[in-house]
């Protein structure tokens, strides 16, 4: 499946879920039922990855875990924050150039429409 495809079925869930759930609860409980709409269009999901730091011939375990990983190709970062931050993109973006991803989403569930939460990120520094 293209990586766009993937995208958009994220997005696509992600609405979904919000428009049953709403906002206000716990950051585990969306990427738990994201997680069951994404598995039931097929794709394979992995929560909460470990995400070594890789230094010349050592590896660091310093507690880095990516909340989603989809198909392996795509990191999503769920969010329950009034307003996203700075720091939340420049996490995500970390995130998918440590795992040498081109896409990501960070979602916010903390929000009246789910369509105002999604911010799509693109490392730019992907391979060409």
């Amino acid at each position: 499946m293209d990586i766009e495809d993937i995208g958009k079925d994220i997005v696509h869930c992600a609405i979904k879920v919000h428009s049953v759930l709403g906002p206000g609860l716990l950051e585990s409980a969306y990427q738990k039922c994201l997680t069951y709409e994404l598995e039931h269009m097929g794709h394979i999901v992995a929560c909460e990855r470990l995400l070594p730091i890789a230094y010349g011939p050592i590896r660091i375990d310093a507690g880095y875990r990516v909340n989603m990983l989809v198909d392996d190709c795509v990191i999503v970062e769920n969010k329950t924050v009034k307003k996203l931050q700075p720091i939340h993109e420049a996490q995500l973006l970390t995130y998918l150039k440590m795992k040498k991803l081109h896409l990501g989403y960070l979602l916010n569930w903390h929000v009246p429409l789910m369509k105002q939460g999604i911010k799509r990120m693109v490392n730019d520094y992907w391979p060409k």
